[in-house]
């Protein structure tokens, strides 16, 4: 009898076993192989969708995480031995959907599409994303560090596929073909990770294709479905890209006087698959008069401030380069609720890619542009754990200017380890000059990091250490620290370090500081009320300190801050802060740039004020960020108030007007200082587009005009036709002129 119970036993508890092993099985989905035909016409008509098996069950991400989404997305995955194909029905309550613009890589907010994402090794850390809204518009990104935060997403990142649109009756579909040549996977693999969310204005919701927490931003990586494909996939081939570019300019200095130049100019990039998770990209004599101007902002602080790489060559892979170093990325603030004490600051990276190509003119103490000659990077996956990324690269000297040849190394290596983390090592050379004399003089950082997340983003965190070595040895160049996220739906708790001494720098990176100990703890509650509305409200304590030797407390903010998420997508932050800031050399607290009193040397000063941050429902026609601060400023007193007002005359135009407005009076005087930025998008169709930045900024007595048309006449492949001119608005008058023409063609061989 006690013989029969057992067997029984092991027979159910077999049953059990096997059992779920088949449910587990069957939550893999398969992507079926089909070398038939596509007519790609975002209808789904052909029999590779009749026969592929749909991913759907869509649950929300917002406004709650516990209920089905409104209106269901049906997803389906095939492949041949060329592309990887996309499928996907998105039902509606009707026909009008929110597309803003139809310019390649929009902002997913406020407007109606779905994104595919596609994790290739499976490590939850590196992805490949695609997107699509109703009128057939893509977007694509390079995902990094599990996408736990928006910092880790690279828009600008750009490749060859191809998409299409219809909407129908209650729903619009799409269809996507990705080369298999677009992506890097390992050769003859089976598993990948997939996950896909979709923003829904006609309900208000965001919805995801795997549950996940609502504190977690849409693309984290820690919440994806396996799939495994019907056979290995092949080897894409050579993979190779040439991407040659031609150009004309004419440019006139009129301050400066001589007769205006007419330039000509040759050059490309190159992108080798060398494996089929390793890439070389190469370029020689790049040309980036048709990148994006920089939005000027009014800088009160002390220290330099970054803005976001946007050159082609520099971007894939970014994050084995750039990822180095120091951030202040705040676990806590609700994306599009702004930023609180210490927010999203970067406090220091050994390599910073926008270093490259500008050099310091010593015959004006300004920053000039100056020209790459060559590239080479070569970066990637070496299997399912080591990633690898090597870059050199050369810039000209130009002795009118003093300004010394460089030449860029960097060597990255990287060594995941548990399932989302990893230990990664950096060496970075800054070698100035081309003759003997000159090539003794350098500056190099080596660093070590270890990055942590586990599997359900619950823990974050990062310690490094580095150290800087220059020609001429300096004490004290180091720099370590410690930062530890603890994020759970209702509590997150944050504790950031850095330690850095007086003798650390890294030329090619960004260092504001040196010499200091730096403290951000963090730590606040979500509450989710089930009616009403507000659907998310989060109250909390940040402070943000630095400390100097032989001084004490340079810098403070700290404070209680309430952050809230309504119901119409719309969102709220104030924060109430005490500051304080002592002063290492003189400065112009006024940001006048002219011959008033500044705030002298060795000074400190304690002062309080009030930050808020309102960002509105952004599936109106009009939208608004508004970011208004009052209170104290040194020894006076500031009302700054930086707003963003967006118009859209859907999908063919949108008007932005962004406007940064400071209004100081301090015991030395007064100062009003501001920058008007009208700005207007013209997309005439997916293919060409006409944007017109202006910016007067008060600061510098400037009016800027950059006008740009850009003409996509085939796949990554473009006419730009761009003017740019500078006014002194003070003295009246131009002050340079530039028109550049720029022809670049995609050639896959």
């Amino acid at each position: 009898m006690f013989q029969n119970t057992l067997t029984s036993k092991y027979l159910f508890a077999a049953f059990l076993l096997l059992s779920s092993i088949a449910k587990a099985q069957d939550d893999v989905y398969q992507v079926k192989y089909d070398d038939g035909p596509v007519k790609l016409d975002g209808k789904l008509s052909e029999p590779r969708w009749v026969a592929a098996k749909a991913m759907q069950k869509f649950t929300q991400l917002f406004p709650s995480d516990s209920l089905p989404a409104t209106y269901q997305t049906e997803i389906f995955l095939s492949f041949d031995d060329k592309n990887i194909y996309v499928g996907a029905i998105m039902r509606s309550e009707n026909d009008q959907f929110i597309v803003p613009t139809l310019q390649r890589d929009f902002r997913a907010g406020g407007s109606d599409n779905v994104t595919f994402i596609f994790d290739t090794f499976q490590d939850n850390t590196n992805a490949f994303l695609f997107g699509t809204n109703p009128m057939g518009v893509r977007r694509e990104a390079l995902l990094s560090n599990g996408a736990v935060d928006n910092s880790f997403f690279n828009r600008f990142w750009d490749n060859k596929w191809a998409g299409e649109a219809f909407i129908g009756e209650n729903y619009w579909s799409c269809e996507l073909v990705i080369p298999l040549s677009t992506l890097r996977y390992k050769k003859g693999s089976q598993n990948w990770n997939f996950k896909a969310y979709r923003f829904d204005t006609q309900s208000g919701e965001t919805s995801v294709l795997v549950r996940q927490p609502q504190n977690q931003i849409p693309p984290n990586l820690g919440y994806s479905l396996p799939i495994t494909f019907e056979k290995p996939l092949p080897n894409p081939g050579r993979n190779v890209s040439l991407i040659p570019y031609a150009t004309a300019s004419y440019s006139k200095d009129v301050e400066e006087g001589g007769p205006a130049k007419k330039g000509a100019g040759i050059g490309g990039d190159a992108k080798i698959g060398i494996t089929s998770g390793l890439n070389l990209d190469l370029t020689v004599n790049p040309d980036f008069s048709t990148v994006e101007a920089d939005q000027q902002i009014i800088n009160l602080t002390r220290f330099d401030v970054t803005f976001p790489e946007q050159r082609q060559f520099f971007l894939e892979n970014s994050d084995l380069f750039t990822t180095y170093g120091s951030f202040n990325l705040n676990p806590f603030v609700p994306p599009g609720a702004g930023r609180i004490s210490g927010g999203n600051d970067q406090i220091f990276t050994p390599f910073f890619t926008r270093k490259v190509g500008i050099a310091f003119d010593s015959t004006t103490g300004t920053n000039v542009q100056s020209r790459i000659l060559y590239g080479a990077r070569l970066s990637g996956k070496l299997d399912d754990n080591w990633r690898v990324g090597v870059l050199n690269t050369m810039t000209a000297g130009d002795e009118d200017l003093g300004i010394d040849a460089a030449n860029y190394t960097v060597a990255t290596l990287q060594r995941r380890v548990f399932q989302r983390s990893n230990v990664s090592a950096i060496f970075v050379n800054n070698q100035l000059g081309t003759d003997p004399e000159s090539q003794n003089v350098f500056n190099r950082v080596a660093g070590l990091e270890f990055n942590l997340n586990s599997i359900n983003t619950k823990w974050q965190g990062k310690a490094f250490y580095h150290q800087s070595f220059d020609s001429k040895p300096k004490d004290d160049a180091y720099a370590h620290g410690i930062t530890l996220n603890y994020i759970t739906r209702g509590f997150v708790a944050k504790w950031q370090h850095d330690i850095m001494g007086a003798g650390f720098d890294a030329v090619s990176g960004f260092v504001p500081r040196s010499d200091f100990t730096h403290i951000n703890p963090t730590f606040g509650f979500n509450r989710y009320p089930r009616e009403g509305a507000l659907i998310r409200w989060s109250y909390g304590f940040a402070w943000d300190q630095y400390f100097k030797p032989g001084i004490g407390s340079t810098d403070l903010k700290a404070g209680p801050f309430l952050a809230m998420n309504f119901r119409n997508t719309s969102s709220a932050l104030v924060s109430v802060n005490q500051n304080y800031t002592y002063l290492f050399a003189d400065f112009d607290a006024l940001r006048s740039n002219k011959e008033l009193p500044v705030l002298k040397e060795g000074s400190g000063y304690k002062y309080y004020s009030l930050e808020t941050t309102y960002v509105t429902d952004r599936r109106k026609k009009l939208t608004a960020a508004v970011r208004p601060m009052v209170g104290g400023y040194f020894n006076g007193n500031i009302l700054s108030l930086n707003t963003s007002f967006t118009y859209r005359l859907q999908p063919y135009m949108l008007t932005t007007l962004n406007v940064a407005y400071n209004k100081i009076d301090l015991e030395e005087g007064s100062n009003t200082v501001f920058v008007v930025g009208p700005r207007v998008e013209v997309t005439f169709n997916r293919k060409l587009f006409w944007t017109t930045f202006v910016q007067y900024n008060t600061q510098f007595d400037n009016l800027n005009v950059n006008s740009r048309l850009q003409w996509r006449f085939a796949p990554v492949s473009d006419f730009f036709l761009v003017y740019s001119d500078n006014y002194n608005t003070n003295l009246g008058g131009l002050k340079n002129r530039a028109i550049v023409a720029k022809l670049t063609y995609w050639l896959n061989l």
